[in-house]
């Protein structure tokens, strides 16, 4: 009988013991939940991105440039110089066809029409001259991208995508003081977020495109101001480059 005392203070501390640790792990528990709740959302669409494809549209607008390369005197004792001075926004619209290869990435082709123009300015230093006009290019563009997701937060997800694309103008003018090439390619780069709404999804997207040709047309056949052709002359070559924001809706 005299170790029960001592057998029940160790009960009693056993019993402490185990309350405290019940007490940590229920407050533990409720602090993980509340924060949860806090960083977690119900998800909108949760099985959308695992459809073998599926289809949208896109609107926006894009800035068209191009580099140019200047081949120097043109005759007459004149050395003409041809710059880009400005640049204006486009119009853009267009489908867009998503394939599921697995959960990170997808093949997209996205046809779409740029609806734009670029100003050329000539500029002769010696005489101080100068020379403005302009080029409409509204381009059917057919870029195939690989799109590259990170994993899914709440209801956005990040990607970036990288593909090939091939353009034909079906706005360009002859007889005019710069011809371009109808047909182009090239390489583009971009990054994009697809924001989950509950009956669609929102991607704002940013596309940067380099094109791989020379698009100046050399042959001026086309001309019947022949005073025009030292502009065109001035220019060795011209490689487009254009950015493209757009919003897709899927």
């Amino acid at each position: 009988m005299q170790y029960a005392p001592h057998f029940s203070v160790v009960i009693e501390e056993n019993v402490f013991e185990m309350y405290k640790k019940t007490l940590f792990a229920t407050c533990f528990l409720l602090l993980s939940n509340l924060l949860l709740a806090q960083t977690m959302k119900v998800r909108n669409q949760p099985y959308g991105d695992y459809r073998l494809y599926h289809f949208g549209i896109n609107v926006g607008l894009n800035f068209q440039d191009i580099l140019l390369t200047n081949s120097g005197t043109v005759g007459d004792g004149e050395t003409w110089y041809g710059t880009i001075p400005n640049y204006s926004a486009g119009f853009t619209v267009g489908l867009a066809a998503d394939l599921f290869l697995n959960p990170y990435m997808n093949l997209r082709f996205s046809p779409m029409l740029c609806f734009g123009d670029k100003e050329f300015e000539f500029v002769e230093p010696e005489k101080k001259e100068s020379f403005k006009t302009n080029v409409r290019s509204n381009y059917l563009m057919a870029p195939l991208d690989l799109k590259i997701r990170s994993m899914r937060l709440n209801n956005y997800r990040p990607y970036v995508f990288a593909g090939v694309y091939s353009a034909v103008d079906l706005g360009r003018k002859k007889d005019e003081p710069v011809l371009l090439k109808q047909m182009d390619y090239g390489a583009s780069v971009g990054l994009g977020c697809d924001f989950y709404l509950p009956f669609v999804k929102l991607i704002p997207e940013i596309r940067f495109c380099f094109g791989l040709s020379d698009i100046l047309e050399q042959n001026r056949s086309d001309l019947t101001d022949h005073s025009l052709e030292k502009y065109q002359k001035s220019l060795s070559k011209g490689v487009s480059r254009m950015i493209i924001f757009t919003f897709y809706f899927e």
